[in-house]
């Protein structure tokens, strides 16, 4: 059967969506790698046959290869979207640090960052410190992007969360 011929498979049923996988997923993991590089291409594809299985869709699919291209090009613009609000969320820590206003931030968002567990204080210093992309963190440590984007926000809420204990006032706990 020719790519463009109608397929009558069913992807909301296990084999129709196995056929399609093993037919396609080379294939469109291809062209993602073009559009969004080769980091995000294999987590995009397993998207997008989850996103295929769970719509359990009932009709014959007529364009198979339009079909999961169109899914896994509004995944991975709805992963860059996703990035693109975390890296702008307004959070403090997110803020080049060498723009800091006064020196004694600098000096307890430093404190705050060396208290960090090394696992998440590496991927932090890494990206905020050394400017390097999550893809090229996730090289250099030998793990995942996901991986790194994970520990990237797991140490910003525990920096955040640091930061918060710090405004506090004292007395302000429900201990006396």
């Amino acid at each position: 059967m020719e790519h463009d011929e109608v397929d009558q498979s069913r992807p909301g049923e296990g084999g129709a969506l196995e056929a399609l996988y093993r037919r396609y997923s080379g294939w469109l993991r291809g062209a993602l790698r073009h559009r969004f590089g080769a980091d995000a291409a294999d987590d995009i594809v397993q998207e997008t046959y989850l996103k295929l299985a769970q719509s359990r869709q009932t009709e014959a699919v007529v364009h198979p290869k339009a079909l999961l291209y169109r899914i896994a090009v509004n995944a991975g613009i709805d992963r860059q979207r996703y990035a693109q609000r975390r890296s702008s969320a307004g959070l403090a820590l997110a803020a080049d640090p060498r723009e800091a206003a006064d020196h004694s931030d600098l000096l307890i968002l430093k404190e705050v960052v060396l208290g960090l567990p090394p696992i998440f204080r590496d991927v932090f210093v890494l990206s905020r410190f050394a400017g390097l992309t999550y893809g090229e963190i996730a090289d250099r440590m030998g793990i995942s992007v996901k991986t790194v984007e994970w520990r990237m926000s797991r140490a910003i809420v525990l920096c955040a969360a640091c930061l918060d204990e710090r405004d506090r006032p004292p007395g302000d706990g429900l201990v006396p």
